[in-house]
């Protein structure tokens, strides 16, 4: 029980100031890896010998075809599918098949959904305050104040995501783009280690593209940040390094120059101007 009601201390857990302070021990290893994960449905292989690591702070980029495994991956990381075979860890010490999904968002892996999901009937303001880390029974929701600390955090998330000129707007008035950087920033509003985040530009204005490119670089290195993304050119404009799933399994990683010349990436890709699509 301590540990756990240390989890919801927001102004000492996962700042990456103190990193003794953090519950993920990264001395000996990466933040994140999967080591001959497997998982079937119905006898088909979503997930095939996955082999992934991803390192503290690191920003890396998932592509691959539909079918390739990757919203399976985050599922596994996240708790809502237990794979049939294979270790995932968080750090040195938290074993993920081990723990539930709150649990596994209770030590800092946020996960952001292809489709954004605010309170549209409340401000910008609002839907950070609601997203603080800390006790979400409905009592002390509704009796919870506003602290100078919860304030200053929700003015920082605002000036990460830009949209402090627009805190007090309603959630449901903002563009496409803004709801998504809202919903990262309701993320961000938990102190994340690990930001899982699903397709982040899809339907996105190239001006959005463009800024949501600058907010999640901006993130790297205070977090670390998985990105899952179909559009190669804004993978190009991020990525540092490249994973690229097919049949549930990682078919080649390096820069996207690598693996944009990569023969087996390329034979993946054929039948839909495979070449063009990887560039």
């Amino acid at each position: 029980m301590n540990f756990l009601r240390s989890l919801a201390d927001r102004d000492r857990v996962f700042d990456f100031l103190v990193p003794a302070a953090s519950p993920v021990d990264v001395r000996h290893g990466p933040i994140l890896y999967l080591e001959d994960v497997t998982v079937s449905f119905d006898g088909f292989k979503a997930i095939n010998d996955l082999n992934l690591t991803i390192d503290d702070g690191e920003l890396r980029c998932i592509i691959g075809p539909n079918g390739a495994g990757k919203t399976t991956m985050m599922d596994i990381i996240t708790g809502k599918t237990r794979p049939d075979a294979g270790k995932v860890w968080f750090g040195s010490r938290h074993d993920l098949l081990t723990m539930n999904e709150p649990e596994i968002a209770s030590l800092g892996i946020g996960r952001k959904f292809q489709k954004p999901t605010v309170f549209e009937a409340l401000t910008v303001f609002e839907n950070l305050e609601l997203a603080m880390a800390a006790d979400k029974r409905i009592l002390p929701t509704l009796t919870a104040r506003m602290t100078p600390a919860i304030r200053d955090r929700i003015e920082e998330v605002l000036e990460t995501i830009g949209l402090a000129e627009l805190r007090l707007r309603p959630a449901g008035i903002l563009s496409h783009g803004q709801k998504q950087w809202l919903e990262i920033g309701m993320l961000l509003m938990q102190r994340p280690r690990l930001l899982l985040v699903d397709e982040p530009v899809a339907g996105m204005t190239e001006q959005e593209m463009e800024r949501t490119a600058e907010l999640l670089t901006g993130l790297a290195g205070k977090q670390s940040v998985v990105v899952v993304e179909h559009d190669m050119g804004f993978v190009r404009s991020i990525a540092r390094k490249v994973t690229v799933l097919h049949q549930g399994s990682v078919l080649a990683e390096g820069s996207m120059d690598q693996v944009s010349n990569d023969p087996k990436v390329v034979e993946v890709y054929l039948g839909a101007d495979a070449e063009e699509e990887v560039a």
